[in-house]
């Protein structure tokens, strides 16, 4: 930040940020995380390992 910010406006700048990562980004990140992971092992299972019961 540059010398013009006061610590009032730091601070709301702060808060924005968290409440931006803690509320939207963290379960948007887990979510396609978790996705991504089951769609990789269900391709993998139809094109190389086969289904878990084979």
């Amino acid at each position: 930040m540059n010398q013009a910010t006061t610590p009032e406006q730091q601070k709301k700048h702060e808060r924005n940020t968290f409440i931006f990562l803690a509320v939207f980004l963290a379960p948007i990140l887990s979510v396609l995380i978790v996705a991504g992971f089951g769609f990789a092992i269900w391709i993998s299972q139809m094109m190389v390992f086969g289904p878990p019961s084979a």
